[in-house]
């Protein structure tokens, strides 16, 4: 067998498949949102978004065939220096870049839009591999705990200048692969605290809750504990910090952009404004739910039609999928997306090298925050921050950036074979 048929036999074609079809259903959904029965134009019109997204299939297919007839070295390689180019990008946006809705996170040329921090993500995942491939990294010290997350906290840094708080919290979906490469659990079981406590104290004004939860965080310790006096302090330090952080909350939250305070409010009680700054949470769940259980069939969608829901093309592009596909294509979908993620996994882990396995589980982390936080925000589960659906959402930056950060994983694992002997 010739070199270039066994490279080719090595390509894993099943995530190429479901890649296809997730980015085929996106551009027919992409061309629902903006359908006008009244002025109806035709999916390939150039004027409109479903034209212009497929400029951006046909120029990702482009990216596609540079990556897969690219040396396989090359992304080891140009690790550390395309971490430091995307920084260096990022450290300019926010003075360069076109301002849109209060952020300066785009540069524009001519008539296209790019967002330097969707491409910063791969750039991350694969500094991340390259530090942590090294045998005598050891997540279970200090040191390279340090190590990895100053890798990942500065590109959220400089996200933050935009700003751009929903794209900054995208990388803490590195925790994941974190996770499996052996962060110590505490900082997990602190994290997942941490958030309980914080929604726990914006959601109910009656603070009375937190004696139990300090109360069940000591039992806790106490059965954790080895002497009696260490269990005390513990219980009381504990106790106070939990305390004081709850009470504290209010303050922070009140020192946020007005329009992150109402998007968080919204959150726990959506009637706050139904008509501001709930309304679009309130009219992607009722597009959803209208859906029903088969949906009212392709381009028959009422608040689509209608514009009901702001940045359906695009945030809300799910809600698009749930009227006119209803519960049956919703589901379908999300089948989809977790066959696609299973299969990631199943991919690192077969790894030969522990760069390849590090980036391909930074490929599933990224993939999984955005799909999950993404239909969370549409179905009022989580504040709208702006998040794009893998592959459905219109806009080149997304659409390219996954893209990348996919096949790059694709072509490592078509040459895990090769990685292997070169490691050793």
């Amino acid at each position: 067998m010739r070199q270039d048929d066994l490279y080719i036999s090595r390509i894993d074609w099943i995530t190429i498949l479901i890649y296809s079809i997730l980015v085929i259903i996106g551009w027919f959904n992409i061309y629902a949102a903006v359908y006008d029965e009244q002025a109806a134009k035709s999916i390939f019109d150039f004027s409109i978004n479903s034209g212009k997204q497929l400029v951006w299939i046909g120029t990702a297919i482009l990216l596609i065939t540079v990556i897969m007839v690219a040396d396989y070295r090359l992304f080891d390689n140009l690790s550390l220096i395309l971490y430091g180019f995307f920084l260096l990008i990022l450290l300019l946006t926010p003075f360069i870049g076109k301002e849109i809705n209060g952020q300066r996170a785009w540069f524009e040329i001519g008539a296209f839009r790019l967002q330097p921090a969707e491409f910063a993500k791969f750039a991350t995942a694969l500094a991340l591999a390259k530090f942590m491939e090294a045998p005598t990294f050891d997540l279970s010290k200090g040191k390279y705990q340090l190590r990895a997350l100053a890798i990942i906290g500065l590109p959220i840094a400089l996200i933050m200048l935009q700003p751009d708080t929903g794209t900054a919290m995208v990388y803490s979906a590195f925790g994941i692969m974190l996770f499996r490469e052996g962060m110590p659990q505490r900082y997990y079981v602190f994290a997942i605290g941490f958030v309980a406590i914080s929604l726990l104290s914006l959601g109910i004004e009656n603070n009375l809750y937190l004696a139990a939860a300090v109360m069940a965080l000591m039992v806790l310790l106490i059965l954790a504990g080895k002497k009696t006096w260490q269990r005390i302090v513990t219980f009381a330090v504990m106790g106070l910090v939990i305390i004081a952080y709850s009470y504290s909350l209010d303050y922070v939250v009140s020192k946020l952009p007005d329009h992150q305070q109402n998007r968080i409010m919204v959150l726990f009680n959506p009637d706050l404004d139904p008509l501001g700054v709930g309304w679009n949470v309130t009219q992607s769940k009722i597009a959803i739910g209208s859906g029903g259980f088969m949906g009212k069939g392709y381009l028959e969608g009422t608040q689509t039609k209608f514009d009901f829901v702001p940045e359906q093309h695009t945030d809300f592009i799910f809600c698009t999928l749930g009227e006119e596909f209803g519960w049956i294509g919703s589901l379908i979908v999300i089948i989809l997306f977790g066959a696609l993620l299973v299969r990631l996994i199943y991919l690192s882990e077969r790894q030969k090298t522990r760069f390849s396995r590090i980036y391909g589980y930074c490929v599933v982390s990224i993939l999984l925050f955005h799909f999950t936080i993404n239909i969370a925000m549409t179905i009022g589960l989580f504040p709208v921050v702006g998040i794009p659906l893998p592959f459905f959402s219109y806009g080149g930056s997304s659409l390219w950036s996954f893209t990348i950060l996919l096949f790059i994983f694709i072509k490592l694992d078509s040459h895990r074979i090769q990685l292997l002997g070169r490691n050793g």
